[in-house]
């Protein structure tokens, strides 16, 4: 896509929950990456008329400043009619033996058009018989070729203007496609996914274990209940293809065929990044049986591992180990190393460069200064500790192993983030459960992190990403 496309007229918007307005709305805070928007007087009225409910005019500044809003993740599309239906539609379900999870993903799909993909499964008769139950065509390939190749084959089979991804082992609930339908009247969005939930009635259920528990509020699949733009460095960064619906003519050549994990996360990248709108609506979910066994759990989140490598050598720069201000990280720094003054000295210079930019835009800078610098030297501690978790843990045990009074504050690193999720959400599991499984997590995933480095020769998803200048377009925040 050369230029953005204007927003549709009659489309309505909502702010962001993390947008700030200042100035009686003509500076605007927030957006992923976070940056700030002025507005004329004419931007500030017409914006504050869409918060209140009014459609975008057919108007072609109005069209552009609403299209500006959507993009930066200031803004997000409050859904109406005129979307298309489910008979444009193809579901396209990729499937290796399983017949019992095809079925009850079937019955999830039931009224629509479905196309089954039998990558080689050993029971083709079995998975044959469920797709003839369910009156979905049944495409049998004689050898399995992994989930990206066996999407495109059944891809080659659609001809109806969107399709739909479904893994087997989801569920789709009820009515699922509506809400995801409603983001295509807008022709800059290429692809939507919902909110992806634990399926409760499977071996996933409230009585499958503790680390059935933790997969209920914790999944890597479930990306939360605020709806965003999707694209790297954004608050919501992927979406996976558990459930994905596309735009049949936005696909391109598919999914890479040469990945074995992460295939989802590069095909929604490249969409992103050829300029098209992606879109995650939790107002839409499906169900997906977690694995809740820990040898298959721990070699799922391993799995996921091994994509780091080979997604940032296809996307340079958008896997690192951590993004974030080069000045918050000095700050931590000084604060592990056991100098706490000169670790307050660069927070308060950080504070007092904020408040100098926004001078022109507020007339008491100060405090909007002190809250975003306050937090985002604080999210870039929770940073730092989830990348020593996730990547540097190998190397930061020799470190305290050698350095006695790194210890404590690496200890303190590692620890802050899963606390402080537990305190922030209260999730139904107790607080040292909670945290272990967590750290457990990690190690999995940091293992296949060191693993993909490995076997591709790279160990750039273990380097930071640091950036000093606290820009409109500067990823993580202002600080």
């Amino acid at each position: 896509m050369a230029e953005p496309i204007p927003a549709p007229a009659g489309l309505r918007l909502r702010p962001d929950p993390s947008l700030i307005s200042l100035e009686e709305g003509r500076v605007l805070l927030g957006g992923s990456p976070y940056r700030l928007l002025r507005l004329g007087p004419a931007g500030a009225r017409q914006v504050a008329a869409w918060w209140q409910g009014e459609p975008v005019p057919d108007a072609p500044a109005a069209r552009a400043l609403a299209r500006r809003l959507l993009e930066t993740g200031m803004a997000n599309p409050d859904l109406g009619p005129g979307h298309p239906g489910t008979d444009d539609v193809t579901v396209v379900i990729p499937v290796r033996d399983r017949p019992a999870a095809l079925a009850r993903c079937l019955a999830g799909c039931r009224g629509l058009r479905v196309v089954v993909v039998d990558d080689g499964s050993a029971g083709e008769r079995e998975v044959a018989g469920a797709a003839a139950r369910a009156g979905a065509r049944c495409v049998r390939l004689p050898a399995s070729v992994g989930p990206g190749a066996a999407r495109n084959a059944g891809l080659a089979q659609v001809s109806t203007p969107l399709v739909a991804f479904v893994d087997s082992d989801c569920v789709p609930a009820p009515g699922w496609l509506d809400p995801l339908l409603g983001h295509f009247a807008d022709p800059a969005v290429a692809a939507v996914g919902p909110r992806i939930v634990a399926d409760t009635g499977g071996p996933g259920g409230p009585d499958g274990g503790w680390l059935a528990a933790y997969e209920q509020f914790a999944s890597a699949l479930d990306l939360g209940p605020v709806p965003s733009i999707v694209r790297p460095g954004a608050r919501v960064g992927y979406l996976p293809t558990a459930a994905l619906v596309v735009r049949r003519d936005r696909t391109g050549h598919g999914f890479a065929e040469d990945m074995t994990a992460g295939e989802d996360v590069d095909f929604v990248w490249r969409l992103a990044e050829d300029g098209w709108q992606v879109r995650y609506e939790p107002a839409a979910t499906v169900a997906h049986t977690h694995r809740v066994r820990l040898g298959p759990w721990f070699a799922r989140r391993r799995h996921y591992g091994t994509s780091a490598a080979p997604l940032e050598l296809r996307h340079p720069g958008r896997v690192p180990a951590v993004s974030m201000s080069g000045w918050s990280a000095l700050a931590w720094l000084a604060a592990a190393a056991g100098q706490p003054g000169d670790a307050a000295a660069i927070l308060a210079g950080v504070t007092a460069l904020l408040a100098r930019r926004l001078r022109p835009v507020t007339e008491d800078p100060w405090p909007m200064a002190l809250r975003l610098a306050g937090g985002g030297t604080v999210m870039a501690g929770r940073l730092l500790g989830s990348a020593v978790s996730r990547a540097w843990w190998p190397a930061a045990i020799p470190a305290a192993a050698a350095l006695p009074r790194l210890r404590l504050p690496l200890a303190a690193l590692v620890l802050a983030p899963p606390v402080l999720d537990w305190r922030a959400h209260r999730p139904p599991m107790d607080p040292v459960r909670y945290v272990s499984t967590r750290l457990l997590a990690d190690v999995a995933y940091s293992l296949g992190v060191w693993q993909g480095c490995v076997a591709n020769a790279t160990a750039r998803p273990l380097l930071p990403r640091l950036w000093w200048r606290s820009g409109r377009d500067e990823p993580g925040g202002p600080a």
